[in-house]
């Protein structure tokens, strides 16, 4: 006997099978979703996990301390190289064949009489009048005049080669080879004390001073005491930072007397060989400033007596230089020369006329304004150079 299923089983059957399919495989795939949702998030967490609270990490071997202690390297963009200032023996040989190359009203009075075949009255007029407007000063002028017209008169030198050795002669006698030009740098430490008008090169002058003074082997420490000029003490920190100097400097404006004594202090307590002080420039005829650098200089010999006091002169100034000269000398106590801008228009008679209003040498000369254009002043490699001209 056959058992017939009625139709509404059949259907609900059906629909049964229908639904259970479907909802398996939706909560297959959901399944699957969890499952590689979770496993993305615990492969997150491993990547940036901390190592385990309780895990002791391994001791260093002896090869990782011997990594470990290896400096690391490097380059010149982090720490710039010290550059190695050119030895003062050579910036004479160099200086002196510019000097030769310039056109200097002096040389040209004296190469005037060289040339002439016949010394005439004439030709001494010119020449006086050459050496006169060439800042040589008159009494210098008649001194050099004597003694070449006598000895060239009664030795009877036409020769333009005996000529030039009689005058060569005379000329470093005048210039002065017997004058102690030595930089007095000796002490614990010496202090070197510059000054000078504004527009003169002084503190671009101390920056090439500590060049010289590195490459004769000495340690220095530069003073930023021009404390009225806001560029002056970031202009002295890029000339030491040159060579390996480093620069003692105070608030804008502060006293400069006080930062003196702290780079003279720092440079005792550093043991450096040498500190030399920047001062503000300042007019001489302003008496208020002046009397401050014997201030300054005071402070200073509280704590180490100051072995040079350098006065920096514009070799184009002339006669102003010199009445600049005469009045920084009276309150300081002027002890040498540095004569900056010689090459070009200057007249290389202020040598003669500023050591003879002074009493003091030339020590230093600038003839460029390469950093290495100071070099100690020579009397006989000078006159054989405007000789040479």
């Amino acid at each position: 006997m056959r058992i017939r299923c009625p139709y509404y089983v059949l259907v609900a059957i059906y629909d049964f099978l229908v639904w259970f399919i479907v909802g398996g495989v939706v909560l297959g795939i959901t399944a699957a979703a969890v499952i590689i949702f979770a496993q993305s998030r615990k492969a997150k967490r491993l990547e940036v996990a901390p190592e385990p609270a309780g895990e002791v990490a391994a001791a260093p071997t002896a090869d990782d301390a011997k990594a470990v202690a290896q400096p690391l390297e490097t380059t010149s963009d982090q720490v710039p190289a010290a550059d190695v200032p050119e030895p003062p023996a050579s910036r004479l040989t160099r200086l002196r064949r510019r000097l030769a190359a310039a056109e200097n009203p002096f040389a040209r009075g004296l190469l005037a009489l060289l040339a002439t075949d016949r010394i005439s009255a004439e030709t001494w007029d010119d020449l006086e009048t050459s050496l006169i407007t060439a800042d040589l000063g008159v009494g210098p002028t008649t001194e050099l005049i004597d003694a070449l017209r006598a000895k060239m008169g009664v030795e009877g030198e036409s020769d333009p080669a005996k000529a030039k050795a009689v005058l060569r002669e005379e000329l470093v006698k005048l210039v002065d080879p017997g004058l102690d030009r030595e930089l007095k740098v000796a002490g614990a430490p010496g202090v070197v004390l510059v000054v000078g008008v504004n527009g003169t090169g002084k503190t671009t002058t101390i920056g090439k001073l500590a060049r010289v003074l590195v490459a004769e082997g000495h340690s220095v420490l530069l003073g930023a005491a021009d404390t009225f000029r806001a560029a002056a003490a970031d202009q002295l920190e890029t000339w030491g930072s040159r060579v390996g100097v480093p620069v003692v400097r105070g608030p804008e404006g502060g006293d400069p007397a006080s930062v003196a004594f702290d780079a003279v202090d720092r440079g005792i307590a550093d043991g450096v060989d040498v500190v030399v002080v920047d001062t503000a420039g300042r007019l001489h005829t302003k008496a208020g400033l002046m009397d401050e650098l014997g201030k300054i200089k005071r402070v200073i010999e509280r704590k180490a007596p100051v072995s040079e006091v350098l006065l920096v002169i514009d070799a184009t100034t002339g006669q102003n230089g010199l009445t600049q000269a005469r009045v920084f000398a009276e309150v300081v106590d002027v002890t040498g020369v540095v004569l900056t801008k010689l090459d070009g228009s200057a007249k290389g008679g202020i040598v003669v006329q500023v050591q003879r209003e002074l009493g003091v040498p030339v020590k230093l000369i600038g003839l460029g304004e390469g950093a290495d254009d100071l070099a100690p002043f020579d009397a006989a490699g000078f006159v054989d150079a405007l000789l040479d001209a």
